[in-house]
């Protein structure tokens, strides 16, 4: 495969270039306001996939955005490979924390500033690129199929829907992924597990209106007071979360396999240092690496209420509201622990104040085998470009699709990420390194051909 590093060199800043421009498209699954744009990043993805040599490249339309679809089936007696991606991206907020604007991807230090750099936009095309790579070098050497969707960052609502309605189509041996993170570019890994997520927002009300504060206030409940006292309640002085029943299915992880977690590379000093934070907190008994990986957390998202503008207003509000998730771990059921907390929260309410828990979106966690071919495919792969065996590493965030794949199409799901867990997702300034772009890129055709020669 002498080719990768001669086809790279050749074409690395059209390559740079074309992810440059799918940056530029603001598409904000989760704002309407920006539903024109993530049509037009579904119509680039299905264009780029056309150009890349891709058959039977379709748009398709579902109750929500559409999922890019694409193929190249060479000989059907040939493993398959269906690659899952996303081209929608979170909201941008708050923009004035970016050192530049979200939408209008810089190059600064190596690194490409945009939102959807790393998640997913940039692990994404990776695949594109490393398809095109392959074709314009004698072709793939087994099946590939894409599946790109637009609502991944709001749930994938009507992902199961249409794989439920094409599991011939979708028919895989392996579903390929990149959204995951790295230990580092010394250090490779490969993602083995991932939390699941309930997520929820909660509306507390006292009033039936905003009142004057020196009128009012002390004698009727400030639903704001009420609901940092409810959230504050929902961890003891250990961490340990509160709801009764939310740790009753929790798998615990052996204390074989946390050994060979702790021998991971990690320097909590260098944690806090890159964090700006003085310490760290969380569960009792478990390192920092444990409690973002194997243990649930529940966490508040966002807090709002009453009068948040210039100067001051007096009021007591009316209402206030926070959106909560947790992360779950093997064997919590996220529909479950939705009920359970739901059913807490309401039982905590004092009787000054009416609460409403709306349920959001969640997911199962997931955890991949090790022994399997994908896996020694993903596992060679890297050792090939990065001269490192990766390391097996359990992540803490959540892609619920993974569960879908495995109880749909009966088939486990390949988490070989690319970006790193300083890349800024979710977060203002986010980024991706290009040298990690393009290391993705080299990596992926040798999982096929490993993919391939191992079956």
């Amino acid at each position: 495969m002498e080719y990768i590093k001669t086809y790279l060199s050749e074409h690395q800043e059209r390559f740079i270039q074309e992810l440059l421009s799918l940056l530029r498209i603001p598409s904000v699954s989760a704002d309407k306001a920006f539903k024109e744009h993530v049509h037009e990043a579904a119509s680039f993805i299905a264009e780029k996939l056309v150009a890349a040599g891709a058959d039977n490249v379709e748009i398709c339309p579902t109750a929500g955005y559409p999922i890019v679809y694409g193929e190249k089936l060479v000989d059907k007696n040939l493993p398959t490979v269906l690659v899952y991606g996303h081209y929608d991206v979170q909201p941008a907020d708050p923009l004035e924390l970016w050192t530049s604007p979200p939408f209008e991807p810089v190059v600064k230090e190596g690194k490409i500033y945009a939102r959807g750099a790393s998640d997913d936009k940039g692990q994404m095309y990776m695949h594109l690129k490393a398809f095109e790579m392959m074709m314009a070098n004698g072709g793939v050497p087994c099946n590939v199929k894409f599946m790109i969707e637009g609502e991944e960052e709001v749930g994938s609502d009507n992902l199961e829907t249409f794989v439920r309605a094409n599991t011939e189509r979708l028919a895989c041996d392996v579903v390929l992924v990149s959204d995951t993170a790295l230990i580092s570019l010394e250090n490779p890994s490969i993602t083995t597990g991932l939390r699941g997520l309930s997520y929820v927002e909660v509306e507390v009300t006292g009033p039936n209106r905003d009142l004057h504060s020196g009128i009012y206030g002390g004698a009727v409940a400030n639903p704001i007071n009420v609901l940092a006292d409810m959230i504050a309640s929902l961890h003891d002085e250990k961490g340990y979360i509160t709801i009764p029943g939310f740790y009753d299915d929790v798998d615990e992880v052996s204390r074989e396999e946390r050994t060979l977690m702790a021998k991971a590379p990690f320097s909590l000093d260098n944690y806090k240092a890159h964090l700006d934070i003085a310490d760290v907190q969380g569960e009792e008994g478990y390192s920092t690496l444990e409690r973002t990986s194997i243990r649930p957390t529940l966490d508040v998202n966002g807090i709002w209420g009453g009068y948040i503008g210039e100067g001051a207003k007096t009021v007591l509000p009316s209402k206030a509201f926070a959106k909560i998730s947790m992360r779950l771990v093997p064997n919590q059921d996220s529909a479950k622990i939705t009920k359970l907390f739901q059913q807490h929260f309401e039982s905590i309410a004092p009787a000054s104040v009416k609460v409403k828990v709306k349920p959001h979106h969640g997911g199962e966690a997931a955890v991949t085998p090790t022994d399997s071919i994908a896996y020694k495919a993903a596992e060679q792969a890297m050792e090939t470009t990065f001269g490192k065996r990766p390391i097996p590493l359990r992540s803490g965030g959540s892609i619920p699709i993974v569960t879908m794949f495995e109880q749909v199409l009966g088939i486990k799901t390949v988490l070989m990420g690319f970006g790193l867990d300083s890349d800024a997702i979710h977060s203002p300034n986010e980024h991706f390194a290009i040298e990690n772009y393009l290391k993705g890129i080299e990596t992926i055709p040798y999982f096929y051909k490993n993919f391939t020669n191992l079956h």
